[in-house]
């Protein structure tokens, strides 16, 4: 059929030059056009029907089956690139023959037919290669082995080696003349290639060591990011922050500089709480008898009161005190029984963590007052949820404060202002704010 194509359009075109009344010489040149305007055409039919024709059917096909892979193949274009090598058989089909009388001609359409197939087969490659990086996100090991970077550094790799053979193909030297050379501009390569092989290098430390996976919350104050990893690549981590803005970070700067990655939280189930309230300590004194009958009310102290009452009362018998002077022995204390009520109130709170530590501490004394710290772990850890709960457990705290005739300190020079200017009603409009 090749055969019979050729001949009918050897015959139009003389056909059709002749008639021109040109001479061979002259109609030469014509004919070479023509017949590269027929062989272009052809091409362009080729790859349309291999478009609209196979990629349709196929298309279809893979609609019909149950696996998913061909569906990314058929998404990331890989079928879709592979129909632009139509135009070279119709090339290799009868093209060359159809040239035949043009040897230098058929040297350069040789040349560009096989730049044109290795920069397809290029093409297809990063879309194979785009399609795998795809189904691999779609498996649970993604997350702690992402491998976007690798591919990254797959395709600069390929495109790095398809530049070479297509200018030695161009030049006509071999591709070793070429990679040879490159050995002596190794230096200019390193400065050109270095945040890529230092990023590349961090890639491969932060994948290896696990330190960083999608969706995890970190936290790098120098580069503002705070918020869930969603990509890491060849060149960037890219962290969207609580805020929705999108901060880019070198990968390398993950092994370069420090940040806090919040994984180990999100793991463990708990979220912590470490926050105090301090008292003043003017309001700090021994229980008297009035304070321990109403202590022992509380639903919360009945028992510690019961234990300790016993406890205090052994030992002060055993070392014979004279209890008639508050200073002898050993005595309750409202502060001592605020944070025992604290403790025995996280340790009853449906949303604290039992099985991680959970303490109610006094701290070093300071110009402050005496901070009593609350250090336990919430059950939740979802940030708004966390939130709640920790509001909600220091409200019910400063609201029980007053029983146990405790003060919350607070700095005297603010109070001698707000009283100094009629609590507040007489300050600049700026300081309201």
């Amino acid at each position: 059929m090749s055969l019979l194509m050729i001949d009918f359009l050897e015959r139009f075109s003389e056909n059709v030059l002749s008639a021109t009344g040109f001479s061979v010489e002259m109609t030469h040149p014509f004919k070479a056009v023509f017949y590269l305007l027929v062989i272009i055409l052809f091409s362009w039919i080729a790859n349309w029907i291999a478009k609209q024709g196979i990629l349709v059917i196929l298309g279809k096909a893979i609609k019909r089956t149950s696996s998913k892979w061909d569906d990314v193949f058929f998404e990331k274009k890989v079928f879709s690139r592979m129909s632009h090598l139509a135009p070279v058989i119709v090339i290799f089909w009868f093209g060359r023959a159809l040239m035949s009388e043009y040897p230098k001609l058929i040297e350069g359409i040789n040349m560009l037919t096989n730049v044109y197939i290795i920069i397809v087969v290029t093409m297809v490659l990063f879309a194979i290669i785009n399609a795998v990086g795809t189904i691999y996100e779609g498996y649970d090991i993604s997350k702690s082995k992402p491998i976007k970077g690798f591919l990254q550094i797959l395709k600069i790799f390929i495109g790095f080696l398809v530049a070479i053979l297509i200018l030695a193909m161009i030049m006509g030297r071999s591709p070793l003349y070429y990679l040879t050379g490159l050995g002596a501009a190794s230096a200019i390569l390193l400065l050109i290639f270095k945040d890529t092989i230092l990023n590349f290098v961090g890639g491969v430390q932060v994948t290896a060591n696990n330190m960083v996976q999608i969706g995890d919350w970190i936290e790098m104050p120098k580069y503002g990011a705070d918020g869930d990893v969603i990509e890491i690549n060849l060149y960037t981590v890219v962290v969207q922050n609580w805020d929705r803005t999108i901060t880019t970070i070198p990968t390398y700067a993950l092994i370069s500089d420090s940040f806090k990655n919040w994984r180990g939280m999100v793991e463990s189930g708990g979220r912590r709480i470490k926050r105090a309230i301090n008292i003043d300590a003017r309001s700090i004194k021994i229980c008297d008898d009035a304070m321990i009958q109403n202590f022992e009310k509380v639903y919360l102290l009945k028992d510690y009161i019961k234990q300790k009452k016993e406890e205090i009362a052994s030992y002060n018998q055993e070392h014979d005190f004279d209890e008639s002077l508050a200073v002898n022995g050993r005595r309750l204390t409202n502060i001592g029984t605020f944070r025992a009520y604290i403790k025995n109130y996280l340790a009853n709170h449906p949303n604290i963590h039992k099985e991680m530590i959970f303490m109610v501490r006094q701290m070093a004394p300071s110009e402050k007052g005496i901070p009593l710290e609350i250090y336990a772990f919430t059950n939740d850890i979802a940030w708004v949820n966390y939130e709640s709960i920790q509001s909600d457990i220091f409200d019910h705290i400063l609201s029980r404060i007053s029983f146990f005739e405790l003060k919350v300190f607070q700095d005297p020079s603010e109070i001698t202002v707000s009283i100094g200017n009629g609590g507040g009603l007489n300050q600049p409009e700026q300081d309201k704010k």
